[in-house]
């Protein structure tokens, strides 16, 4: 923009009449007096014709209407104003998903019965069948015994349907093709991200079986699909995580894409690992998120361990924001399961680097706080305080450094020192009594 002021304007106006066309980038305008209710069926019939025309209106159009700044009140972007607009989106990221990978890498071995009654069957096994004394290594989809071939006489015969699914389709999209189904996916997922923000949005969603699976499926490939498209699936995740249940996954509502309830964890587990930092700070959110329920705590014990693991290395990194979703995901481990408290305890260098935030300490005051309270919760647990107390001088310097967290250093050493089972605290005789 060139400025608010009326010269300003009489200038802009004077150049974008000077400047010429090919300089003008794309541009696209909705009236003031534009109705969602009017146009929600003309809506999700252009994103469902698959016509580039209708398809770019339409993506263009939920774009601008989904996007809500902080003080906007707009309630037009509901969906559930918009029957099977959530649908007609995620069949515009399934579609891309369908042709993302060449299909000789993702398909498995397939029954070879073309010329098994043949001496000679053209799939590799020419020196079986001619009883050559030489044989030579096989490789390959279609490599196989004599005895394999006989076998498959026995099985039932596939239909000529699923021969004709299984290859390539007649009208293949060269790159400029695949290029547009791919920025489109992207728009339809930055759309569905912008609808999670909103929480008249969120129930509808984190019900909505198609659209965890598809958003799933995209975090478990996160090594090879689009970076965008990965990012705006794990950011909608996280935004419905307060009310997302596993349990779906096996749920008897209608399945699109088969995910169950461990391969969502370990899609998550898997952005968890990953060194891109918006991924694992946004997947360390989710797993504190989603610890809450009660429903989802039984999924997600067995991972545990490597959760830990992975948290307390996020905790040794520089950046604040890694080192404050680390902290939050953490907090909310301990505080809704014992087991938690003790496997933590347990990790190496995981109270030393809970004591580096606090003692550096971390621009955002609530975080430091959590770190404290982390702690305090550890203590809690009888089994922790012989490992705690190792802590004990680094516990004093802050309770007497540190006035913020002088109370719950106050608690945490009180825990660890004035219980009359403690012998170590007996003979020193020094806290809480």
């Amino acid at each position: 923009p060139f400025g608010s002021t009326a010269a300003s304007v009489a200038s802009a106006s004077a150049a974008d009449s000077v400047a010429p066309s090919t300089l003008l980038g794309p541009s696209l305008q909705i009236h003031n007096s534009f109705s969602v209710e009017q146009n929600n069926k003309r809506i999700v019939l252009a994103l469902q014709s698959g016509l580039k025309s209708e398809l770019t209106w339409a993506l263009n159009t939920l774009t601008l209407l989904s996007f809500k700044e902080k003080d906007d009140m707009r309630k037009d972007a509901c969906l559930a104003k918009i029957p099977g607009l959530l649908d007609a989106l995620l069949q515009i990221i399934d579609d891309w998903r369908d042709i993302a990978l060449p299909k000789e890498l993702r398909k498995g071995q397939r029954t070879r019965t073309l010329g098994a009654n043949s001496v000679v069957t053209g799939f590799g096994n020419e020196y079986e069948a001619l009883g050559s004394i030489a044989l030579l290594p096989q490789s390959g989809l279609g490599s196989g015994s004599a005895a394999e071939i006989s076998g498959q006489k026995n099985t039932s015969k596939r239909r000529r349907s699923e021969w004709w699914l299984d290859e390539d389709g007649l009208f293949n999209l060269d790159d400029e093709g695949r290029a547009e189904k791919q920025q489109c996916a992207v728009a339809a997922s930055n759309i569905i991200r912008n609808f999670s923000f909103m929480p008249e949005n969120e129930i509808a969603m984190a019900q909505h079986r198609h659209c965890l699976e598809t958003v799933f499926q995209c975090i478990e490939d996160h090594i090879v699909e689009d970076e965008e498209l990965v990012t705006n699936a794990i950011e909608t995740i996280v935004n419905l995580a307060p009310l997302l249940d596993l349990r779906i996954f096996s749920s008897p509502k209608p399945s699109y894409i088969k995910i169950t309830e461990k391969r969502a964890v370990q899609a998550i587990m898997g952005m968890l690992g990953s060194q891109v930092k918006a991924w694992h700070c946004a997947a360390a959110e989710f797993l504190g998120r989603m610890i809450i329920n009660p429903d989802n705590e039984p999924l997600l014990l067995p991972f545990v361990p490597q959760i830990y693991k992975r948290l307390v290395d996020i905790l040794s990194l520089q950046a604040f924001d890694a080192q404050a979703a680390a902290i939050g995901a953490l907090y909310n481990l301990v505080d809704v399961n014992m087991d938690c408290r003790l496997k933590l305890a347990s990790e190496r260098w995981a109270v030393d680097r809970i004591l580096k935030v606090i003692k550096t300490p971390h621009p955002v005051p609530e975080v430091c706080r959590k770190a404290a309270m982390i702690i305090e919760h550890l203590a809690s647990d009888p089994q922790n305080r012989t490992s705690l107390l190792a802590y004990e001088n680094a516990f004093a310097e802050i309770l007497f450094s540190d006035g913020r967290h002088s109370d719950t250093f106050a608690r945490i050493l009180f825990e660890l020192t004035s219980k009359p089972n403690n012998k170590i605290a007996a003979a020193r005789g020094i806290w809480g009594m």
